[in-house]
């Protein structure tokens, strides 16, 4: 290991749980290193409101990352920006392979969370950027004056359409059933708003352009069989997240669905590999338990590093 310096941790992702982690890190005094790929804040970044965080009544997304980031660095801390692209195990180090080299860590936390899935059908890739987008937020205000796509019906595909709503001239709701998943409040406030359509039992079956941009969506009525074609100018599926985890694969550590399983500490089936946030399998996705995730790791890797 001759000029090879090991970091004692090494915190992967830097959204709410990663950051959580850095913070009772610095706390302990424990010397540990950050990356992420994207700007410090994880899908906070990108989300509209944050009206369940405990000890605020309502804060933006963006506006807590920020706060967050600003805690980290307070405390000293830097997050370094590289891409994670492979992990494996060395006799008593994790070799940590990155767009930005190796790094070399006694423990490594995984907090990469989740991307949105697609919706693999005809015209998804070839509009991407040009009217097809994975967040409403962001590119809403393109749309000003158009119809749009919202596919979906979880907490994100509600709070982002309520957002846009308000923005565009009208929103086509798509849903493959009749049940929402999101919470009831925000649903019935998007049903009250007037410029929005339901479209349940219905799936996308293709994406329409004209070559330089999204014309309209091609979709199926599952009840009846029947298709039509409903004419927008951008579409926003929010079908779900997959788990950041193909550096993984050196490991048996994930579900069938690529999710990291983890003991009451964290760790892994692998000593000193630790796995926090969306990324790892659980019943409930909140700002609140990753943050609550990154605290548990953080101590116990300190503790792992300290007896190793």
């Amino acid at each position: 290991m001759a000029n090879k310096e090991i970091i004692p941790i090494l915190i992967v992702g830097a959204g709410p749980a990663g950051m959580t982690a850095a913070i009772y890190l610095a706390r302990a005094n424990a010397k540990f290193k950050i990356v992420d790929k994207y700007a410090p804040g994880g899908k906070m970044n990108i989300t509209q409101h944050v009206d369940n965080y405990p000890g605020v009544d309502t804060i933006g997304g963006p506006d807590l990352a920020f706060k967050m980031f600003e805690q980290v660095r307070g405390l000293g801390v830097s997050i370094d920006y590289a891409e994670v692209t492979k992990i494996r195990k060395e006799t008593d180090y994790f070799v940590v392979e990155s767009d930005e080299g190796e790094m070399y860590a006694k423990a490594v936390i995984v907090a990469t969370g989740t991307q949105e899935r697609k919706l693999k059908i005809p015209g998804e890739a070839r509009y991407t950027g040009k009217g097809v987008s994975y967040c409403a937020i962001c590119d809403g205000n393109l749309y000003k004056n158009e119809a749009i796509m919202i596919i979906g019906a979880g907490n994100s595909a509600i709070d982002e359409a309520i957002f846009v709503s308000k923005i565009v001239k009208h929103v086509h709701i798509v849903h493959r059933n009749e049940h929402f998943r999101a919470d009831e409040a925000s649903v019935n406030e998007l049903k009250a708003m007037p410029n929005v359509t339901f479209h349940l039992n219905t799936i996308p079956v293709e994406v329409l352009g004209d070559g330089k941009g999204v014309t309209g969506v091609v979709v199926k009525n599952i009840a009846d069989g029947t298709d039509k074609t409903i004419e927008v100018k951008a579409v926003f599926p929010f079908v779900g997240s997959d788990a950041v985890t193909d550096f993984l694969d050196e490991f048996d550590v994930r579900d069938e669905k690529g999710f990291v399983l983890v003991d009451e500490e964290m760790m892994t089936s692998v000593p000193g590999l630790f796995s926090i946030g969306d990324v790892n399998k659980k019943v409930l996705r909140q700002i609140v338990t990753a943050t609550n995730d990154g605290a548990i790791a953080a101590l116990a890797a300190n503790r792992f590093i300290k007896r190793k």
